[in-house]
């Protein structure tokens, strides 16, 4: 699956194209040789102690930043936040940290939160990009 870069429109069919390229990059970009687990920038960036899993925080939170554009309410954003901190905290924790990324995704769990949201508010875009 590409990686195309989607345009930087501000309708909410492309603030979901950014985001979903987004997710996509970080979570499922590569897949481990011999084996069918995708991973993404989360996992191989984090790797690296403390700024690496900085970064991904930061990527993540641009995600929620994006999710406040189409409108997702202020309660759903904080628990998507919360998700983003959680995954930055497990990353902190050497070794282990590291291990976990490959298991919990928080950009993926933002993903279906915002995919849920545009189910009711956003009916015109249901069947963009739906995986």
């Amino acid at each position: 699956m590409p990686l195309d870069v989607p345009g930087l429109g501000t309708g909410p069919a492309d603030i979901l194209q950014r985001i979903e390229w987004m997710e996509r990059l970080l979570e499922g970009a590569f897949v481990i040789p011999g084996t069918n687990r995708r991973v993404g920038l989360d996992a191989i960036i984090g790797l690296l102690p403390v700024a690496g899993d900085a970064i991904t925080a930061a990527m993540g939170a641009w995600i929620v930043f994006e999710a406040r554009l189409l409108g997702v309410p202020k309660w759903k954003l904080m628990r998507m936040s919360a998700n983003v901190a959680f995954d930055f905290a497990l990353g902190a924790v050497p070794l282990l940290g590291d291990a976990l990324d490959f298991l919990f995704r928080s950009n993926s769990i933002n993903l279906k939160i915002i995919r849920r949201h545009i189910e009711r508010h956003h009916p015109e875009l249901r069947t963009i990009n739906q995986r």
